[in-house]
């Protein structure tokens, strides 16, 4: 038993003797272009937001990219974006009257007033899919889930099941969106009930335990279900999958494939909508 002891400590002792520092460095002089914005049918405004992505020991929120120049087109109208505070924001909206419209493919130009990762002008481009209409939706507390019990909203509609859909849930308690950023939401597709009547799925969890998520009587749940393409789809996966949220403060810790071009960090979505309410009991 002592010569175990005595041998173990022997190693580790070793061990220690042989351990040697390792300087990493950094490139911290490249950076990226980031794009996060969506439209939707519906009057506007509709927000994009560019930043940079910044050196891994920056301790400030994300550059902002200020003076650009972006014009959003459906291939037939093209709609200028102002900045919401010129030269300040870093945030680009449409104006009130601007509606997406259900089929159409949107193309989002950019252009900077200095080249960031080598490039002026980028470029996205996404087709604005429909949605099946919510029916309803109810609120369900499951108490012997987790701690202290699981809430889950369920949720009605028929899928049109002409091909296969993509679908986004966000959650809103009392006009406050819960779902503030991509690993909060929702996504799937309808492999499971393509064509068929969804009858009270299960589109949402909150944990009881976490008391921002708690649900009371007399709150007011809305669900907002949306029809996003498959390559929206697959970037919120990569998203999950790197363990990156939106907003972008960062680079990911890993290569994400977004829809614009030339190198830059993001996506710019088209997606339509449905809503649905409940009252909690």
């Amino acid at each position: 038993m002592i010569k175990n002891i005595i041998l173990n400590l022997f190693i580790a002792l070793l061990l220690l003797a042989c351990t040697e520092k390792v300087e990493v460095k950094l490139d911290s002089t490249y950076s990226r272009l980031v794009v996060d914005g969506s439209i939707s049918p519906g009057n506007g405004p509709y927000r994009v937001a560019l930043t940079s992505t910044a050196s891994y020991f920056y301790n400030e929120p994300a550059p902002r990219v200020v003076d650009a120049t972006m014009i959003l087109s459906d291939g037939i109208n093209a709609y200028q974006l102002k900045e919401t505070i010129p030269g300040v924001s870093g945030i680009y909206e449409t104006d009130s009257t601007f509606s997406g419209h259900t089929g159409s493919i949107y193309t989002l130009n950019v252009e900077l007033p200095e080249p960031i990762g080598g490039y002026k002008d980028y470029q996205a481009t996404d087709q604005l899919r429909p949605v099946a209409k919510l029916d309803s939706i109810r609120p369900v507390f499951h108490p012997e889930w987790g701690k202290e019990g699981v809430w889950t909203i369920q949720v009605w509609a028929q899928d049109p099941g002409n091909e296969v859909n993509y679908y986004m849930f966000n959650l809103y308690r009392n006009g406050i969106l819960l779902t503030d950023t991509l690993n909060k939401k929702t996504i799937t597709d309808d492999a499971l009930f393509n064509g068929s009547y969804i009858s009270g799925i299960d589109a949402m969890y909150l944990n009881n335990a976490h008391k921002w998520e708690t649900l009371y009587p007399g709150d007011t749940v809305m669900i907002q279900m949306s029809g996003i393409t498959k390559e929206y789809f697959n970037f919120i996966d990569q998203v999950r999958q790197a363990g990156f949220n939106i907003p972008f403060f960062s680079g990911p810790p890993a290569n994400v494939e977004g829809n614009v071009n030339n190198g830059a960090v993001g996506y710019f979505a088209a997606f339509s909508n449905s809503y649905a309410k409940a009252v909690v009991k």
